[in-house]
């Protein structure tokens, strides 16, 4: 196959704002081939977020199932509901990419956008402790780093850079903390990797609640790492995406109050440098 190849590893939102149907729409965007296995159903709106995992078995056995396929250049891992589907994750990991050749993005979903939480604590504890250090890249949101540092939330970006340098202690490669909720004119993103922190800023717009914001980051991120690009730079163009998809005006209104983003409204030239 031509194209490079990313596997989502995500709950499924049947919105397709966020969870695996944004991110296999974000992979396209990209020109980037999708592949994607399921951890968690969803019945979720402004209203109501009901779950019911697979199971660990059947988790395994999608990606067993693509890994016999393609040649997969990139994961991305999303939402993962209690302890049994991170460690299936962990498992499959360990079958498949134990050379640590495939780029690991993951994105700790720990609560869902209405405030219930999208992961068990002995969850949380064993994907920090466990899945984190084989991932490339982690990308927690303010409240998610709180959570895993047990830390009162950043409210500066003094306070991110620090919280971010520390998620690195879990042993993954790079933290990407997103500001996107800090108070001021400016989203504000901390890069951490063990040579520093990058302070990244991004004009805020007005646009109001847009629903997969943090999903579609992590999928753009992920899809420029299976096109070949660092880290840095994977960021980098996958900010300038979302920033263009917020920017323009061909959102879903959904319901009045949140919107969804119309991921393949902006297309990324595959050759970009």
């Amino acid at each position: 196959m031509s194209k490079p190849v990313a596997l989502t590893i995500a709950g499924s939102d049947p919105s397709g704002g966020a969870g695996l149907q944004a991110d296999l729409k974000t992979f396209a965007a990209h020109g980037v081939y999708g592949v994607s296995a399921t951890t968690v159903l969803t019945a979720q709106n402004e209203r109501r977020f009901e779950i019911l995992p697979v199971s660990l078995a059947f988790i395994g056995a999608q990606i067993d199932a693509l890994f016999e396929e393609f040649q997969i250049d990139a994961i991305k891992i999303g939402m993962l509901a209690n302890q049994q589907t991170v460690q299936a994750v962990i498992n499959a990991l360990q079958r498949h990419n134990r050379d640590r050749a495939i780029m690991v993005v993951v994105d700790p979903i720990l609560r869902a956008s209405n405030g219930g939480m999208a992961l068990d604590e002995r969850g949380m504890v064993l994907l920090r402790d466990e899945l984190f250090p084989l991932a490339n890249l982690i990308k927690p949101n303010l409240a998610e780093a709180a959570l895993l540092l047990g830390e009162p939330v950043a409210n500066n970006p003094q306070q991110m850079s620090h919280q971010a340098a520390s998620l690195l202690q879990f042993g993954c490669e790079c933290v990407l903390l997103s500001g996107g909720h800090l108070a001021g004119p400016d989203c504000v993103d901390v890069l951490a990797h063990a040579s520093g922190c990058a302070t990244l800023y991004a004009r805020k717009l007005d646009v109001g609640e847009v629903h997969g914001t943090g999903c579609t980051l992590t999928s753009a991120i992920t899809a420029n790492l299976a096109k070949g690009h660092v880290a840095s730079k994977a960021v980098d163009l996958a900010r300038t995406y979302l920033q263009g998809l917020l920017a323009q005006k061909h959102q879903l209104n959904r319901n009045g109050v949140a919107r969804s983003l119309d991921h393949l409204f902006i297309t990324v030239n595959k050759s970009e440098n």
